[in-house]
């Protein structure tokens, strides 16, 4: 229960991170450079205000991460590592690749239900003019394209 309150805060929070952050202006020095006097209302003071909101709710959202990690290990018992059972790997089995038995190849050339005769594929025809191989008769020719 408490873990799934934690969770929907967390995706609130994230929600509103991420529209904090397409809300910014992009000026190029960020990180706090720049400054100088200005007023709430100025654009620079709109900036320090989401600016200052984003920083709040990055720490929201690292403290609800942390917390969300912690109360997900007490419910489950611990951690991963702890709930493996190592006593129980035989050491000489590691490196074996598991036995899967083969699976019978289906036969293609044999007709399928409902089939009133078995299909072949046309052989491929591969011709190279680099090679010496002739280039196709005129009426075997596809017609050109028109744009």
């Amino acid at each position: 229960m408490l873990l799934g309150i934690l969770l929907v805060i967390q995706i609130l929070v994230c929600l509103a991170l991420i529209g904090l952050v397409l809300l910014q202006r992009s000026e190029g020095g960020a990180l706090g450079m720049g400054g100088g006097p200005s007023g709430f209302m100025s654009a620079r003071g709109a900036g320090d205000l989401l600016s200052r909101m984003t920083w709040i709710l990055g720490g929201v959202f690292f403290a609800l991460s942390l917390t969300i990690t912690l109360v997900s290990g007490r419910v489950s018992g611990g951690s991963a590592i702890d709930r493996l059972d190592i006593e129980a790997i035989d050491p000489s089995q590691l490196n074996q690749a598991p036995a899967v038995p083969a699976a019978p190849a289906p036969n293609l050339n044999s007709p399928q239900p409902g089939d009133t005769e078995a299909l072949e594929a046309p052989a491929a025809q591969i011709r190279n003019p680099f090679a010496g191989d002739e280039a196709p008769a005129a009426d075997e020719a596809p017609p050109p394209a028109t744009p």
